[in-house]
C-alpha cells in the first residue's frame, strides 16, 4: 500500500502575488495558500480570489480544517474510534456499523480491487505492518516467512463482507485489517475541491500527499502547472510538466519509501497476491482521473502490478497513465495512449 510518498511537486512560482493567511481580505485575482497537516502528511491549497466568494478566508480555513479532521476521524487506522479502527479492534464476525463516508470510499475500494483483480487490496493492512511501513520505514528484521504466508492467507478482499443499508462491514477472517492510506487521502482531495465549489470557489488546486486535483485556472493567462518529478533519490527533478484544468492526478512510487537488508532493497509496496515487497522495475506511476480517489487507488495497483500488466490494464480501461521503469541506464518513459494528450498540451 502506498505510504506518505510525495513525488509530485507543484509548480507556482509563474507571475502572480501569493496573499496568505495572516491577512484577513483579498483583492479579485489575487493568489491565496493555506496550508496545514492531515492525515499524517501535509496539505496545500492554491486559491484565485474573487469577489463572489461566499465566505472569507479565515471561515475557508477553518472549513477546510474541519473537513479534513473529519475525514481522518473516520478512517485513520491511528484513531481508536475511527471506522476503520474499531473494525479492525473487532475479533469476531460481528457486523460493524460505520458512516456513510466511510462507505463510500469503502465501496470505491471493493470496485477497484474487483476491477484490478486483487492489485488493489485495503484489506492487507496487517502485511503492510508487519513490513514495518507505517508513516516511516521501521524494521529491525525481516519478517517470519510462515507469518507471511499466514497473514496473506487471511486477507483479501474477498474476506471483506459489505452491507450497504444500514452501513456495516464484517469479517470473514479474523486476521482482516483494513488500511484506507491508498485511498483516503484522495478522497480527501475530492471533500475539499468539492467543499470550495460550494462557496463558489471555481479557481484552484488542492494537494494532499502529493495527490492532486485542479479547477479552473491559476490566472486568466495561465493554468495550473503541474510536475512529475523524475525518481532520483539524492534531488528533485521535474521530469514532466502538464497543464492541468477540472481533473486530478496521483502518483505512486517506491523510491523514497523503502529498506535495505543485506544488500537487497525491499519496496513499501506489498503485492496482494504474495505477501511480499513488489520486485519489478517500475519506479513511479502517474494516474489522471476525474476522481483524485480513484486516481489515488489505480495508481496503486498499476505499481503493484507492474510495468507491462500495468499497461495492458489501462489501454482497456481507457486510463491516462504515465510511468518511469527502471533501466540500466536510468528511467524508461512509458505512457497509455489516454495520457497522450497531456503531454501533447505541454510539449510544444
Amino acid at each position: 500500500m502506498k505510504r506518505l510518498v510525495i513525488i509530485v511537486i507543484v509548480l507556482l512560482s509563474l507571475t502572480g502575488m501569493t496573499v496568505y493567511l495572516n491577512q484577513h481580505s483579498t483583492t479579485a485575482g489575487q493568489l491565496v495558500s493555506i496550508d496545514g497537516a492531515t492525515m499524517g502528511t501535509s496539505y496545500h491549497i492554491k486559491l484565485v480570489a474573487a469577489d463572489d466568494w461566499t465566505v472569507g478566508i479565515d471561515e475557508l480555513q477553518a472549513k477546510i480544517k474541519s473537513r479534513l479532521a473529519a475525514i481522518d476521524a473516520k478512517m485513520s487506522t491511528f484513531k481508536p474510534d475511527s471506522d476503520i479502527s474499531r473494525f479492525n479492534s473487532n475479533g469476531g464476525d460481528t457486523w460493524i456499523t460505520i458512516t456513510p463516508e466511510t462507505m463510500l470510499v469503502v465501496n470505491t475500494a471493493h470496485k477497484i480491487s474487483t476491477l484490478t483483480t486483487g492489485s488493489f487490496d485495503i484489506t492487507v493492512g496487517k502485511l503492510v505492518n508487519l513490513w514495518g511501513f507505517g508513516p516511516t520505514v521501521n524494521i529491525a528484521a525481516m519478517p517470519d516467512p510462515n507469518m507471511i504466508e499466514t497473514l496473506r492467507s487471511q486477507s483479501g478482499y474477498r474476506k471483506l463482507q459489505i452491507q450497504q443499508t444500514p452501513p456495516a462491514l464484517r469479517k470473514t477472517s479474523k486476521e482482516l485489517y483494513l488500511d484506507l492510506s491508498a485511498i483516503a487521502k484522495g478522497y480527501a482531495v475530492d471533500a475539499v475541491a468539492k467543499l470550495l465549489l460550494a462557496h463558489n470557489v471555481t479557481n484552484f488546486l488542492v494537494e494532499i500527499g502529493g495527490e492532486i486535483i485542479t479547477h479552473g485556472n491559476k490566472s486568466e493567462q495561465h493554468p495550473w502547472v503541474i510536475g512529475i518529478e523524475s525518481p532520483q533519490v539524492e534531488q528533485h527533478v521535474v521530469r514532466k510538466r502538464l497543464h492541468l484544468n477540472n481533473v486530478a492526478m496521483a502518483t505512486s512510487g517506491d523510491y523514497r519509501n523503502y529498506f535495505e537488508h543485506e544488500g537487497v532493497r525491499y519496496s513499501h509496496t506489498i503485492d496482494p497476491e504474495t505477501g511480499y515487497p513488489i520486485k519489478h522495475r517500475l519506479a513511479s506511476v502517474t494516474v489522471i482521473d476525474s476522481s483524485c480517489m480513484r486516481a489515488d487507488a489505480i495508481a496503486t495497483a498499476i505499481t503493484v502490478m507492474g510495468e507491462d500488466k500495468g499497461l495492458a490494464f489501462a489501454e482497456a480501461q481507457k486510463i491516462a497513465v504515465f510511468m518511469l521503469v527502471k533501466s540500466d541506464n536510468g528511467f524508461i518513459e512509458k505512457q497509455s495512449t489516454a495520457f497522450n494528450a497531456y503531454l501533447e498540451k505541454t510539449e510544444d
